[in-house]
């Protein structure tokens, strides 16, 4: 996972270039259209990297999970259920999973990374329609609304992942002071 992720946006980019020359040479739309979504997903992919270093320098991982923006409330966690967060979460990738680790990790550590991840799946679920801007210049609306809500909804439901099992968290750490 952690390797794809290094060279994935290099390789999008790679043939991103060719497809766009493509296109310059043939005039075949569909290498447009691919040259927009090999672009655009390189684009995810640098950005990620770049929310992920800056949440990670600022952060490090510590912050304070009682504050209310990272609360989850009944009706929210009656929505995970019908959704069946916990049925699914765990069939999802994790980058880093030592920070989730409670054999490496404290429960309130871990809670903690919880909030850090949520806010980068938030951040990145925005910056996900940065790409529409560029429609501007190649045309194409289609292609860039359907990748960057593609790409907004994926880590939205990560950011789901890191609130439902934060309550869990939050709750245990709640009943174990008791």
């Amino acid at each position: 996972m952690v390797k794809f992720i290094k060279i994935g946006p290099v390789v999008f980019l790679l043939v991103a270039i060719v497809c766009a020359v493509g296109y310059q040479v043939t005039g075949t739309g569909i290498f447009l259209t691919l040259a927009i979504t090999f672009g655009t997903t390189a684009y995810h992919f640098i950005m990620r990297w770049l929310v992920a270093f800056i949440y990670n320098f600022f952060m490090d991982n510590h912050a304070d999970y009682r504050k209310p923006w990272y609360q989850v409330g009944q009706w929210e966690m009656k929505l995970y259920e019908k959704l069946q967060v916990k049925r699914w979460k765990n069939h999802m990738p994790t980058y880093n999973p030592s920070l989730f680790d409670p054999r490496k990790r404290t429960w309130d550590q871990i809670a903690q990374a919880t909030c850090q991840a949520e806010l980068g799946h938030e951040t990145i679920a925005v910056l996900s329609f940065v790409p529409i801007a560029a429609e501007i210049w190649f045309g194409e609306y289609p292609v860039f609304l359907l990748t960057s809500i593609a790409a907004a909804g994926v880590d939205l439901m990560f950011a789901v992942i890191q609130r439902y099992n934060r309550q869990r968290i939050v709750n245990y750490l709640r009943n174990k002071s008791d």
